[in-house]
């Protein structure tokens, strides 16, 4: 079983992973999408779960994996229903993670109108760091989020910049989802997403959050 981690000893295991696209205008438009009027949610399982030093397995089926480097919420408390201005009450924990994306696979399939699940779930699609207690964290709108690859840096960007802020994303998937303990939310990514290959170290840092480093290897 996954679990997620927080720095003072308590686990959660982990449910429902749900991610946020498109919610960084300068991301939007390096790739050529067209701004959304509601937040873009897709989902990951907590199979693609990886931590800090672990190895990220790019499928056979694909020959261009991208980095998307992201700040993570852990969901400590049941909602469901939940006012913006009592969203952020909810939250155990705040990460970083990397949602990795299999470029190739989820170009094609969106332009056959297919779901894009496998470009973003397959095992080890989202490498994780440890979380620090909400507490810790006094603005989650005010955090810098860095991703270099090989030492090199490839993202640098501020959650300031968030087209739907945390306390709004919570708000809006708790009117879709019950979100539970152990519930996972990943708000987007800032500009820089990038192709990554077999042996490439890739790391992923949000100061005084968290750290998550992987290498990476071929899958088949």
């Amino acid at each position: 079983m996954k679990t997620a981690r927080i720095s003072n000893g308590k686990e959660f295991p982990i449910g429902k992973i749900l991610c946020i696209g498109r919610n960084y205008v300068d991301h939007i438009s390096e790739l050529g999408n067209e701004l959304p009027t509601a937040p873009v949610i897709f989902m990951k399982p907590a199979t693609s779960v990886i931590y800090d030093g672990e190895e990220v397995l790019i499928p056979a089926y694909s020959d261009n994996c991208h980095h998307e480097a992201e700040l993570a919420l852990l969901i400590g408390a049941r909602c469901k229903g939940v006012a913006e201005k009592d969203a952020l009450a909810h939250v155990a924990g705040y990460g970083v993670a990397i949602d990795l994306t299999l470029r190739d696979v989820q170009d094609g399939l969106k332009k056959k109108g297919l779901p894009w699940d496998i470009a973003k779930g397959f095992d080890t699609a989202c490498p994780l760091s440890t979380f620090v207690p909400a507490a810790e964290v006094a603005d989650p709108q005010n955090l810098n989020i860095r991703l270099t690859v090989n030492g090199e840096l490839r993202q640098n960007g501020s959650t300031a910049l968030m087209i739907n802020p945390a306390a709004r994303l919570i708000s809006h998937l708790a009117a879709i989802f019950t979100l539970e303990p152990g519930d996972i939310i990943l708000t987007g990514t800032p500009a820089g997403v990038s192709r990554i290959t077999a042996g490439d170290r890739v790391c992923a840092e949000i100061p005084g959050v968290g750290r998550v480093e992987v290498r990476v290897g071929q899958g088949v």
